[in-house]
């Protein structure tokens, strides 16, 4: 590893290695990019790897889904990597939304996984049938990026209208519906309509115990059905800026020991583990990485030092 002027025994730097040891070119890059002084224009090449001519992405961008096919999980990690790059515009993201457009469902919204991934290894905990309904984990994040990068186009009027419909009808959800929701209503324009929403929200986050917010009781708080065992949620699962709709529902002591959980959690070899169920080698190793990058990019934003 090269002379960075960080102490070889901070968090920054044991996770560098970490970074080096173990994660793909995109990652490396990233890393570089927002924590090296590192530019743009080579996380850029790494990520057009993955992208394929219908304007999707594929080819195990998102770990959980092998094989080379476009599908919106992977399409929407591809626009989260744009926009903290700052291109997340331009004929790449017009090409981008024709292709969310192909593979939406009547209603306009997007399918969790499309079946064009038959045949392919998925994870067993991503459903795979051939009419798959409008899924807000797979929209949300979307509909937010692009409206957060003031992207225009057609797919957006019924995508947008689904997530209003769908985030304001719940009465019960799961942490990862609740991070998608986070994602839309944290750049969605209607800011009124989008705080209201985030305080019902954020009620409903607290009365169904959805976000560990003592992590020395972790017994006190259920894990949600279909997840792996210890598979919890914490208010920087939810709130991963300050900015973030989502801080304000929990107390600042909450957050605190929430932060100090996930600093806590960095692993020997320097990386943040993965709390989910692994179910290959592969997806595991790959997801490690982008684990430890959101951690470090979470306390980055939080302002806890790392170097």
């Amino acid at each position: 590893m090269a002379e960075t002027g960080a102490s070889p025994l901070s968090p920054l730097a044991r996770a560098e290695r970490f970074v080096w040891l173990t994660a793909r070119v995109l990652e490396q890059r990233l890393f570089a990019f927002h924590f090296r002084g590192g530019d743009a224009g080579p996380v850029e090449t790494a990520l057009d790897a993955y992208r394929n001519e219908d304007g999707g992405y594929g080819h195990a961008l998102e770990p959980d889904l092998r094989g080379p096919v476009s599908q919106p999980l992977h399409t929407a990690h591809a626009l989260r990597v744009l926009d903290a790059l700052g291109r997340c515009g331009g004929q790449r993201v017009d090409r981008t939304c024709r292709y969310l457009t192909a593979v939406s469902t009547p209603d306009g919204a997007l399918p969790a996984i499309h079946p064009s991934q038959r045949g392919y290894p998925t994870a067993p905990f991503v459903p795979l049938v051939d009419d798959p309904p409008s899924d807000l984990l797979a929209t949300g994040p979307v509909v937010g990026v692009l409206h957060r990068n003031a992207v225009w186009h057609a797919w957006l009027f019924r995508a947008t209208d689904f997530c209003w419909q769908r985030i304001e009808s719940l009465r019960t959800s799961h942490p990862y519906e609740v991070e998608a929701a986070v994602a839309f209503l944290d750049s969605v324009p209607d800011r009124p309509r989008a705080q209201a929403a985030a305080d019902r929200l954020g009620r409903l986050v607290r009365e169904q115990r959805l976000a560990a917010l003592d992590p020395d009781r972790l017994d006190r708080y259920p894990v949600s059905p279909g997840y792996a065992p210890g598979e919890h949620h914490f208010p920087h699962d939810y709130a991963k800026t300050p900015r973030s709709l989502a801080r304000a529902w929990f107390t600042d002591d909450e957050m605190r020991r929430s932060l100090d959980f996930l600093a806590a959690a960095q692993q020997e070899d320097g990386g943040w583990p993965i709390r989910w169920r692994q179910w290959a080698p592969a997806p595991a190793l790959e997801a490690r990485p982008l684990v430890t990058l959101e951690a470090l990019r979470t306390l980055t934003a939080y302002g806890r030092p790392l170097d």
